[in-house]
């Protein structure tokens, strides 16, 4: 409760900040603009052609700011809802202390493609909104040539420029939900973490599937039999009872293994050019932390609840549980888990919460 209090209490005080700073804080380095709406957009160049995407941020994204020692790029849902994001990331920020020298960035990933209707602003990229969609690095509806993932890397490469931002020394790349899958498959696939000379930190929230590095699952034994995994609400640490094997119904879920769920098959998209070798390296070798909620057992909130999705587990928690502990036992990953106390499958929650803090918004030099 407490919490809550104190998140409410933000999100209702952090607004006066720019507020009162008398003009938008997109145009002025003294405050940060932490309104959800066009005072805070920018907008990102991506290839030749004109093309541009919609993010909300704290501060501007070109204009050179000695004050930045850190930056969040915080990615939506399946509701493409940014603002909302954006929110999220500014109150937690404000219960950190955090906003002033952390840029906060919000990216949309807009779409009129398919069931998709959102309005499109001229030149604005459409990002695919299903199958090979922008949460797995899919390319374009509206520009082919141009990958969601293509938005993150040029965000890094823009954060990284020492005569824009010559004191960011950490950033951190997070999502909730469809956003965590795509931070998750992010993660192990970009090509631009080593190059950027900043350090660069994954935090994945709760996200309905991940990409699979072989062909192995979780047996449906121990912590992974499906009445377990319902009933693992209970324990606020992690489940680490699981065993592996090969899935005993392969045949009737011929597609589990294909991208994203696994590494098969990648024919169009961000990751075709990539060995299933560099995936694998990237997957154990950048650091990532893992936010699994306490009570995200049940089938809600655009859980996936396709055969390929369910051959990882009963729950967004076990899911969670289990490739954690196997890329950590099996490949010699280093990645954290943290079980969320309390919190179902709800972002605000999650990301306000006093052991996430210190995650989403890592100790920098004064």
């Amino acid at each position: 409760m407490r919490r809550l209090l104190a998140l409410a209490l933000a999100l209702v005080i952090a607004p006066t900040l720019t507020q009162a700073a008398g003009k938008p804080a997109a145009n002025s380095l003294a405050a940060p603009c932490i309104s959800a709406t066009a005072t805070c957009e920018q907008w990102v160049a991506l290839g030749d052609s004109g093309a541009r995407s919609m993010v909300y941020a704290t501060y501007p994204l070109t204009a050179p700011n000695t004050r930045i020692r850190r930056a969040l790029i915080m990615v939506h849902g399946t509701g493409r809802n940014a603002d909302h994001y954006f929110t999220t990331a500014t109150g937690a920020a404000f219960l950190a202390d955090a906003l002033g020298d952390t840029l906060v960035i919000s990216p949309a990933f807009h779409s009129a493609d398919g069931g998709c209707k959102d309005k499109l602003q001229p030149k604005e990229v459409s990002w695919s909104c299903g199958g090979d969609s922008w949460r797995s690095g899919g390319m374009s509806a509206s520009n082919p040539e141009l990958s969601s993932f293509d938005l993150i890397d040029q965000l890094l490469k823009t954060l990284a420029d020492k005569h824009t931002f010559p004191n960011l020394t950490a950033i951190v790349v997070a999502g909730h939900s469809a956003g965590g899958q795509f931070v998750h498959r992010y993660e192990m696939a970009n090509r631009v973490h080593e190059t950027l000379g900043v350090p660069v930190s994954y935090v994945v929230a709760n996200p309905s599937s991940y990409a699979w590095p072989d062909a192995t699952r979780a047996l449906p034994d121990g912590d992974g039999a499906p009445a377990a995994e319902v009933a693992g609400w209970d324990k606020e640490t992690p489940h680490t009872n699981f065993s592996y094997g090969p899935l005993a119904n392969a045949a009737a879920v011929p597609k589990y293994d294909l991208w994203p769920f696994g590494l098969e098959a990648r024919t169009r998209g961000y990751t075709v050019q990539m060995s299933d070798a560099q995936l694998k390296l990237q997957l154990i070798s950048r650091p990532t932390t893992y936010l699994l909620s306490q009570v995200d057992t049940l089938p809600l909130g655009g859980f996936d609840g396709s055969p390929p999705a369910m051959a990882q587990g009963a729950t967004r928690r076990s899911r969670g549980e289990a490739f954690v502990k196997f890329i950590n036992e099996h490949l010699g990953a280093k990645a954290k888990v943290i079980i969320v106390p309390e919190c179902g499958h709800n972002d605000r929650c999650v990301y306000t919460t006093d052991a996430v803090l210190p995650v989403i918004f890592p100790p920098v030099a004064p």
